[in-house]
């Protein structure tokens, strides 16, 4: 049974909030699935992912196929890291302390910039937003005479 990582669309018109599931390849987008591994949505700036990351490994380590979208997701969230990782511990490259001090190395750096993302997104909507209690200048169209 070929097995699938892949979204399955929920939201209402024109406003997608996904789940991101293990499901056999022949079903349809949104029927049945085996496990729900987390949630997907879009619409927040930046986008908020919740993925859990032991049951996605344990599913990619039984050979479960990701999608395009899931594998960036996965990418970003670092469970095709610790995978890559952990094959190298099976080859006996490294040990599993320093695979795992490798993983936890990358995830403050990418938490970090993850947090300097949503800093900067949040500076830009202040920015737009008027000041309350401001009136906004009025133009008129005759360069203002009259």
């Amino acid at each position: 049974m070929p097995v699938k990582i892949r979204l399955q669309r929920h939201g209402s018109k024109k406003r997608p909030f996904y789940f991101i599931v293990v499901a056999d390849a022949r079903s349809p987008r949104d029927g049945k699935f085996i496990q729900k591994l987390g949630t997907y949505n879009p619409l927040t700036i930046p986008a908020t992912i919740q993925v859990d990351r032991q049951k996605a490994l344990e599913w990619l380590h039984k050979g479960a196929q990701p999608t395009d979208t899931v594998r960036r997701i996965l990418s970003f969230k670092g469970v095709l890291y610790l995978k890559h990782l952990l094959r190298g511990v099976d080859l006996g490259l490294f040990d599993q302390a320093t695979a795992m001090e490798k993983f936890t190395k990358w995830s403050t750096e990418h938490d970090a910039q993850i947090r300097k993302r949503q800093d900067e997104a949040q500076r830009n909507r202040r920015s737009r937003r008027p000041m309350p209690g401001r009136r906004p200048e009025r133009r008129t169209e005759n360069g203002g005479q009259g």
